[in-house]
């Protein structure tokens, strides 16, 4: 009769240890459906072709995070405005998970749809808050929104409490831009958004960035950024290719041990020299 327990609790033990085997297999497949599906929305929301413009070289790269169901809201996004400039936009949503992914595409196709009726980038950072805040979402995001003229080379920026853009210039100068920035998207109503004026000269490069590609638990955003200013400016004075800079700062992103999505936007000027 002992013998005969021993073997009923064993058998339980067994029985419970089977079922919790189970229970483990079944939250990690979700957990995996979970992750692809983000991953596959963030990825279908993201623009599949850049704008091709004479001159011009554009260039993106993306790193997922792929950390437990740490899938964020980064993107990038080019495209041409009516008026025959480019806009240039970049952004992170505040989260990581579908509905940060999904609050992303929201964003992307609002700065789109409103670049139609106004492409100063103050007044379409200020309509896209005034309509994302209208939604009642929790989330919010930050964004730096460009409109680049190619003929003049001339770049008109602002920022919605995003990291600041690198730049570099053939001549060896390079650095981080110093651009007042308003609020992030999606907190408050009204709220007015500097623009800055910038110039893209042959040979130049800006890199716009996400923290993701700057930050994390190995670096600061200072040092990051300093990374990025050297790699750009190495690329302006040898005259490197917009896609093999923006694979390269995408690559340096690996040094900083983060658990956070990475988007780079490369534009550089490689055309005839730009109009007095």
């Amino acid at each position: 009769m002992p013998r005969k327990r021993s073997t009923d609790h064993g058998d339980e033990l067994l029985a419970r240890l089977g079922s919790l085997t189970a229970q483990a297999r079944r939250r990690a497949e979700l957990q995996r459906t979970q992750v692809e599906l983000a991953i596959a929305l963030q990825r279908g929301m993201l623009p599949r072709d850049l704008p091709a413009v004479p001159g011009l070289q554009l260039a993106v790269r993306y790193a997922p995070a792929c950390f437990g169901l740490n899938v964020g809201g980064d993107w990038y996004d080019a495209f041409p405005m009516p008026d025959g400039r480019i806009a240039l936009s970049i952004g992170d949503v505040q989260g990581h998970n579908i509905e940060a992914a999904a609050f992303m595409g929201q964003v992307r196709a609002a700065l789109r749809a409103l670049a139609s009726v106004t492409g100063e980038p103050g007044e379409l950072l200020g309509r896209t808050n005034d309509l994302l805040v209208s939604l009642g979402s929790d989330l919010f995001a930050t964004c730096t929104f460009m409109r680049l003229d190619p003929a003049t080379g001339i770049l008109e920026s602002a920022r919605a409490g995003h990291i600041p853009f690198v730049w570099a210039t053939a001549d060896g100068k390079s650095g981080v831009a110093e651009d007042e920035a308003g609020p992030p998207l999606g907190i408050e109503q009204g709220i007015d958004y500097p623009v800055a004026r910038h110039r893209l000269t042959t040979g130049g490069v800006f890199v716009l960035l996400t923290d993701g590609v700057v930050e994390g638990p190995r670096i600061s955003v200072e040092n990051g950024l300093d990374q990025v200013v050297r790699l750009a400016g190495i690329a302006a004075v040898s005259g490197l290719e917009a896609q093999a800079l923006a694979a390269a700062v995408i690559k340096g992103a690996e040094s900083v041990g983060h658990e956070d999505d990475a988007a780079v936007l490369v534009v550089g000027h490689d055309g005839p020299r730009v109009q007095p």
